[in-house]
């Protein structure tokens, strides 16, 4: 989050143009310049920055949407960005803009699926992180339901890849590890198997960082895995696979 207090505050530039560049110009108050890359041809250090600025506008469309942002809330947002006490100002005005402008939220979506077209894991790790703001204060709203399901949409994630993240954050329906896999009741053995291992593969904290996830977000990648590992146990045990 260091990198963010230096964007706010003008040191050093910032290099990602679009919604999220004029974003962050808008909070600075100045103009920022263009994206001197395609978004395809952008850095790691680049994506990484657009992904951390991209969760605190799609965050701030959210809180919109459902009209509050309860402590909780906040908490959790605190907690997946591991904001230091001297960047919370800084954060706070991206956040603020973000909330204010009258622009939808597509536009943001739609850049950070660009950027990480190539890179889905990514994309799902960051809908992961606004299921568990939106899911802190124990009350998952009609609103926000409905605009992360739109955040997928634009993201590429079909109706079933949906129903699969959305099972691994939602109460009870993560009881059913079938659904956390993306599986039916009625598969084989070797498919739910196949299932298990290939989430695994794709959520492993060690790739997504390679994928250019920040640090920041391990914590969730890591609880991410360990519901992935619990559904697959789950089905062991009622199944008496090895």
């Amino acid at each position: 989050m260091a990198l963010l207090g230096k964007i706010i505050g003008g040191i050093g530039g910032f290099v990602v143009g679009g919604p999220l560049g004029a974003l962050v110009g808008a909070a600075a108050g100045h103009a920022v310049d263009r994206l001197r890359t395609s978004d395809e041809d952008a850095s790691d250090a680049t994506r990484q920055t657009a992904f951390t600025i991209a969760v605190i506008a799609l965050s701030a469309k959210m809180a919109k949407a459902d009209g509050q942002v309860t402590p909780d809330e906040v908490q959790a947002f605190r907690q997946i960005l591991d904001v230091p006490e001297e960047e919370l100002k800084n954060v706070g005005r991206v956040f603020d803009v973000a909330r204010k402008d009258a622009r939808g939220f597509e536009p943001y979506a739609k850049q950070v699926a660009k950027m990480f077209a190539d890179r889905p894991a990514v994309l799902e790790e960051l809908l992961d992180a606004l299921f568990h703001i939106a899911k802190a204060d124990r009350v998952m709203h009609p609103q926000e339901e409905a605009f992360l399901q739109e955040v997928a949409k634009i993201f590429g994630f079909d109706e079933a890849k949906f129903a699969r993240i959305r099972a691994g954050h939602m109460g009870a329906d993560a009881s059913d590890p079938y659904a956390i896999l993306g599986v039916a009741h009625d598969a084989d053995d070797d498919e739910v198997r196949a299932a298990w291992r290939t989430l695994i593969k794709e959520n492993h904290p060690d790739k997504l960082m390679a994928d250019g996830m920040p640090q920041d977000f391990i914590d969730v990648a890591t609880a991410k895995m360990a519901t992935i590992n619990d559904a697959w146990s789950n089905i062991q045990k009622q199944r008496g696979l090895k």
